[in-house]
């Protein structure tokens, strides 16, 4: 089970709206709306994705990285330090994107 099983309806509700505004950026540009409009649209679409991101990544700690690391000692915590590796490179991505 994933970690956002609980949130799913509202992640998807959100990336939903993300669509919608990637969606309506392209009518924007159909339409030859001014630059300075789209621009602004593409930061409000830019700035949601990383919101959506942050929130699976909380899921996952709270969830995957916590029973990982709860049922360690079985393991000698090689399954807590993947997970956590796991965890540390999306990280990564994220502050790289």
């Amino acid at each position: 089970m994933t970690g956002y099983a609980g949130e799913k309806d509202q992640l998807l509700a959100r990336l939903k709206r993300v669509e919608g505004q990637v969606r309506g950026i392209a009518r924007m540009v159909e339409d030859d709306t001014y630059c300075i409009d789209v621009l602004t649209q593409v930061s409000a679409a830019t700035k949601a994705l990383p919101a959506v991101a942050l929130g699976l990544l909380d899921d996952h700690l709270a969830h995957c990285v916590r029973d990982a690391v709860a049922s360690s000692a079985a393991d000698d915590g090689a399954a807590a330090d993947a997970k956590i590796a796991e965890a540390s490179a999306a990280i990564a991505r994220l502050v790289r994107s």
